[in-house]
């Protein structure tokens, strides 16, 4: 067996040029993961493979130059350039298996497999094609496992320090993974090197040193070729980075344009609400409070018109100078032409109103501009977190509404948020009005019911009582938005919606023997006028198929008083449809007795008014009991709305009232705690 020695200096060589190659291996795969050259992905993977299976080629060839072998050795051609194949489909296909964002153990082991096979089975498939003369050539086992192992855990290594470059990645660290594999891959040759013997089987034996100038020019050249592959990628990295650096700070420009206003360089009102969900977070953490002041220039627009806009320019540049120096660290915004917001952190009321006093004082003073003094003034709004709102759309909303309060009372000044404050009332409205156009759509109304009783306590009756599921405030009352339903129109689409949800529930009772019915409903003054309210009545009684007589439609005493000959036309036609008419809130308008007998109705309900102060001896005694006789005289059921207490309901039932009606005896509810909390007997209805 012969031992075989190196040349140092061609050890060194082949380490020197694996390093490089690896170097531009890695250069060229970092560009996968860069969006310009994504569509090139397929290209890159297979040149990436190229030049790693070229350093280990060349790596293998320089240490093969670098053994003193024996004398007449060659290579045969098919098996080095299956050598040559077998390394680069095996290096292509482990990057691309970490041509991932994200690289699972698996995946990593498997791609550091196939690299060591790749690199192993190149530097076999060279052996066998290594023909020495009068020599046979052996391996040690353990040296060839032990070098296939250095090959898959160096693989296993570089890969992952590769897949660990990609973002963000340095030259330094890009050249430690280079000098990484090339050790790994220079071990393993040198160690499966160790494993190969030359065995002697002639009568004579050279061993000189082989002069291999081709072989050398040959790697030189393919060294030289990847030297002008890592200059090239490195130029294109340094453009590519340039490129960045230049995108990102025009980037970073646009953001802040879009956040800053262009005239007075302030933060807009984009910057407000991104700054707004922090501190606001913060805040509300720590239990903190703020104030928002919202600043606004009086005639404003007076001054633009009679000295220009250029003025006016000039002179919002000037307040946010003058304004600045009472804000200390505070932020400050401009949210509109005039319009400025001061957020005020960790602030308690007295703190607010003291930077407002200074900012309204530090106005008083004129501006000069293009040689006039143009005086100016400012008004002032204050809003508190959590106060006066929790998030910054309340707060704004209410710093405004404080804002135009202080305009309203002489501008100059400023004033505090206040719930009572007409402007909110106001502004409340409205946005009840724009929520009441969906409530229908979004089935949002309920009916509770409240139930009358006769005389020994009996349900004879309820009164179907609308009630608004607001999704933000809750159940709202009648009260609250049958006035703003009114002024819209949206009263008649609600009418008809109680009207029909009426019905179907007369029909539910009616199915299950529940003796609840008659129900009563309102309908205003605007429903009565509808020519189509016959006609929906109608519908209703025909497509539920309810008992007429169970529906009794109610309607105030001003409203049937109210064109008194048209109101008898429309409720004689509900009479005749069988259905039954209430006179409600009776004795608070302006009744005459003598239409009341024409009216064709068949009940009145006394208005709470009378029965509120009712007791022994008071004049509402002496009124009720001529109303009640009257009523009687003329054949109709009398019911008394808001009895509360067991005075008002003796003297009433004393006076021969027959239907009551009140919080004593039953509170408006739902169907279901209706039905759970009364169980009405058997009966016929008492309102003939």
């Amino acid at each position: 067996m012969t031992q075989l020695g190196y040349d140092t200096n061609l050890v060194i060589g082949s380490i020197i040029v694996a390093i490089l190659i690896c170097y531009a291996t890695l250069m060229i795969e970092q560009l996968l993961f860069n969006s310009l050259y994504i569509k090139h992905k397929k290209v890159i993977l297979f040149f990436a493979g190229v030049i790693l299976g070229t350093a280990i080629w060349c790596m293998h060839f320089l240490g093969v130059i670098a053994c003193q072998l024996p004398f007449g050795y060659h290579f045969e051609l098919t098996y080095t350039f299956s050598a040559y194949i077998v390394v680069i489909f095996s290096s292509s296909l482990a990057i691309w298996f970490t041509a991932y964002r994200y690289l699972s153990i698996g995946r990593l082991l498997l791609a550091s497999t196939i690299l060591a096979m790749g690199v192993a089975g190149m530097h076999y498939f060279t052996m066998h094609a290594l023909i020495v003369p009068q020599y046979t050539i052996q391996y040690n086992v353990l040296f060839a496992i032990i070098s296939f192992f250095i090959a898959w855990f160096g693989a296993g290594i570089v890969l992952w320090i590769a897949f660990k470059l990609r973002d963000p990645y340095t030259v330094t660290l890009r050249a430690f993974a280079a000098f990484i594999m090339a050790i790994s891959i220079v071990g393993m040759h040198y160690t499966a090197m160790l494993a190969t013997e030359f065995n002697f089987v002639s009568n004579e034996q050279v061993l000189v040193p082989q002069e291999n100038d081709m072989i050398i020019f040959s790697i030189m050249f393919i060294v030289c070729s990847v030297l002008l592959v890592i200059v090239f990628i490195s130029l294109l990295e340094l453009r590519l980075e340039d490129r960045n650096l230049q995108l990102h700070n025009m980037n970073k420009e646009l953001a802040n344009l879009a956040m800053h206003d262009h005239l007075t360089k302030l933060p807009n009102r984009a910057y407000l609400i991104d700054y707004a969900k922090m501190v606001l977070s913060e805040h509300r953490l720590h239990r903190q409070s703020l104030a928002v002041l919202y600043i606004d220039l009086d005639r404003f627009k007076s001054i633009n018109d009679a000295f220009g806009h250029h003025v006016g320019d000039e002179i919002l540049t000037q307040v946010c100078l003058r304004i600045s120096q009472y804000i200390q660290n505070n932020k400050f915004f401009r949210i509109g032409g005039d319009e400025f917001l001061l957020v005020v952190e960790h602030s308690q009321l007295a703190q607010a109103e003291k930077i407002a006093q200074d900012i309204v004082a530090c106005m008083q003073y004129g501006f000069s501009v293009g040689g006039r003094n143009i005086n100016m003034t400012t008004s002032l709004g204050i809003a508190m977190f959590p106060e006066h709102g929790d998030n910054l759309q309340e707060l704004l909303m209410h710093a405004d509404i404080a804002m135009l309060q202080s305009k309203e009372q002489g501008r100059n000044n400023y004033k505090i948020f206040n719930f009572g404050s007409e402007q909110y009332v106001e502004r409340h409205q409205s946005k009840l009005i724009n929520d009441l156009f969906s409530a229908i759509e979004d089935n949002q109304f309920v009916l509770f019911y409240q139930p009358k009783f006769t005389q020994d306590r009996q349900i004879c009756g309820v009164e179907a009582l609308i009630r608004w599921q607001h999704p933000t405030l809750g159940l709202l009352g009648p009260n609250v938005f049958i006035p703003l339903a009114e002024k819209t129109g949206l009263i008649v689409s609600i009418g008809y919606w109680v009207m029909e949800e009426a019905c179907r529930q007369i029909r539910q009772w009616e199915k299950t023997k529940k003796m609840y019915f008659p129900i009563s409903i309102n309908l205003s003054a605007i429903q009565i006028e509808q020519n189509k309210l016959i006609e929906r009545i109608h519908r209703n009684l025909i497509q539920y198929q309810v008992k007429p007589q169970n529906l009794i439609i109610e309607v105030t005493e001003s409203t049937a008083m109210h064109q008194i000959d048209s109101s008898i036309e429309v409720f004689q036609k509900i009479r005749d449809l069988g259905v039954r008419l209430s006179i409600d809130d009776f004795g608070t308008g302006h009744s005459s007795f003598l239409y009341l007998k024409d009216l064709p109705v068949d009940e009145l309900k006394i208005d709470r008014g009378f029965i509120r102060n009712l007791h022994h001896g008071s004049k509402d005694e002496i009124i009720l009991q001529s109303i009640i006789q009257l009523t009687q005289n003329l054949g109709l059921t009398i019911t008394a709305e808001g009895v509360e207490s067991e005075e008002q309901f003796e003297i009433l039932t004393r006076l021969g009232c027959e239907q009551f009606q009140g919080f004593l005896l039953g509170k408006p509810v739902p169907k279901e705690v209706l039905e759970m909390q009364f169980n009405p007997r058997h009966r016929t209805n008492l309102i003939q």
